[in-house]
């Protein structure tokens, strides 16, 4: 696939990275010329210097028979204006745009064919905050994502002292839970994969991955972890565009303290929060913590854009007696060096957003895309399509599926029709109810289910994306 990608920051450089290596061609447009430099020596790709809204300079990346756009620049202007000129003058089949702003969400005919052109709008804040309220939810958890439009939930976890489940082997958690179905799709023990079978022993500081329905996810994780203690008290340090979403989104079921230390920024949380308390300080001010009574913080987030303040913020706020802190980190190379000290959760921004923007390159027809464990692993959600003789998976068990080592199918979701209770009636409507089943090596894939895949290493996502393909010919 032929794809350029407009902007060389953090989720440009990301999703670049995760492209690359799987025999796309990429080129890279930013009119930073360091950042072009560095991406162009790490990686097998083609940069164009220049301004992305420009119609020679979009000509010059190879437009003209380029089968993806994705415009992921820092400028919401130049991304809707680059998706215009990629319709009108270069035809390019498919174009996403990164828009920061959230009040476009109120004028969807803006980003129509006849105007901006827009077909995926994502906002990498939104979604990084949407993730930040799901591990408030979750304060134990170290990843949580949705799959199936919130019906099936997989999270991660960090199996404690004290949990059930250490030292006994994956086929108890079924037993322990009386009438759940979960599955745990991967384990990762010292950074290695492990594929799970039942007689596979849990042991001390497993990172654990696990999918369940939704509405049973919190007796899993109790399973999983020696206490599921809930959040009430949150403080954010950094009143950003991140810091502040998240305080508007959860400060109606949480008592927040948002701490902000420029002065003007400040008051305009303190006029556009309604519960939240605004406190104006660095989240390194070590006094300013004790007042604010650290030590009786369920959860502390370090939201800044400055990755060493959030490292010393989250540190700090840990040795003060905070219950789990956070760290929003930028550079993935301190996210790993900080997630085994006192810090709880490194957040990479550009690796929990990068999932909207796989999704729409990934072959197939693949509905969720999630990375998973800094980008090393990822899991999918990808519609099954054919019949036996055209796919790979319809109407086949689980256990005659060709799948490659190292990856596992782990749940489906299969969309059933109800009658209607009137059925002669010409406008009756056909109701739809959702099934959530768990993957057993009996279970057998039927068109049009949602099949959620793990893969422990991104290199296999290829051979998975071919597995779902139908052989030419089918309709």
């Amino acid at each position: 696939m032929k794809i350029v990608i407009l902007g060389a920051g953090q989720v440009g450089a990301s999703v670049a990275e995760n492209l690359v290596s799987e025999d796309n061609d990429i080129t890279v447009v930013d009119v930073d010329v360091p950042r072009l430099a560095a991406l162009q020596d790490r990686f097998d790709l083609r940069t164009v210097y220049g301004n992305a809204a420009s119609p020679t300079v979009l000509r010059d990346a190879g437009a003209q028979d380029a089968d993806l756009l994705l415009a992921v620049t820092q400028s919401d202007q130049t991304n809707l204006c680059a998706c215009r000129i990629a319709k009108t003058v270069f035809n390019i089949p498919r174009r996403v745009a990164r828009l920061r702003a959230s009040d476009f969400t109120e004028f969807p005919e803006l980003l129509n064919d006849d105007n901006f052109a827009v077909d995926y709008p994502i906002c990498p804040e939104q979604i990084v905050t949407d993730h930040l309220a799901r591990l408030i939810e979750f304060p134990e958890a170290l990843q949580v994502l949705d799959f199936a439009n919130g019906r099936i939930t997989l999270i991660a976890v960090r199996a404690g002292e004290g949990s059930p489940l250490i030292g006994h082997p994956v086929r108890d958690l079924r037993r322990n839970l009386s009438g759940v179905d979960a599955r745990i799709a991967a384990i990762f023990r010292r950074e290695r994969a492990i594929m799970p079978r039942g007689d596979t022993v849990i042991e001390i500081d497993d990172e654990v991955f696990c999918i369940a329905d939704t509405e049973h996810i919190r007796d899993v994780m109790h399973q999983l972890h020696r206490s599921e203690k809930r959040a009430r008290r949150i403080m954010i340090a950094g009143g950003g565009n991140i810091g502040f979403r998240l305080a508007k989104q959860i400060e109606h079921h949480y008592e927040v303290k948002i701490i902000e230390p420029l002065q003007a920024r400040a008051e305009f949380l303190a006029i556009n929060l309604d519960n939240s308390l605004v406190l104006k300080g660095g989240g390194t001010d070590e006094k300013l913590l004790e007042i604010e009574n650290i030590d009786d913080m369920d959860m502390f987030l370090a939201l800044t854009n400055d990755d060493e303040n959030n490292i010393m913020a989250s540190s700090l706020a840990k040795r003060l007696g905070a219950g789990r802190v956070l760290a929003l980190i930028n550079r993935r190379s301190y996210v790993d060096l900080v997630q085994s000290g006192p810090i709880d959760i490194a957040i990479s921004p550009a690796q929990v957003s990068i999932g909207a923007l796989l999704a729409h390159v990934r072959r197939g027809d693949v509905a969720v895309v999630h990375s998973l464990r800094r980008g090393a692993a990822e899991a999918l959600e990808l519609v099954a399509h054919g019949d036996p003789r055209s796919s790979a998976v319809c109407g086949k068990r689980i256990a005659e599926i060709n799948l490659p080592e190292g990856v596992t199918i782990a749940a489906l979701v299969r969309n059933r029709e109800v009658a209607p209770v009137d059925s002669t009636h010409p406008r009756a409507r056909v109701e739809r109810n959702y099934e959530v089943l768990m993957a057993h090596h009996d279970t057998v894939i039927q068109p049009d289910d949602h099949v959620i895949v793990f893969c422990t290493s991104r290199s296999l996502v290829p051979a998975v994306e071919e597995l779902f393909q139908v052989k030419p010919g089918f309709l």
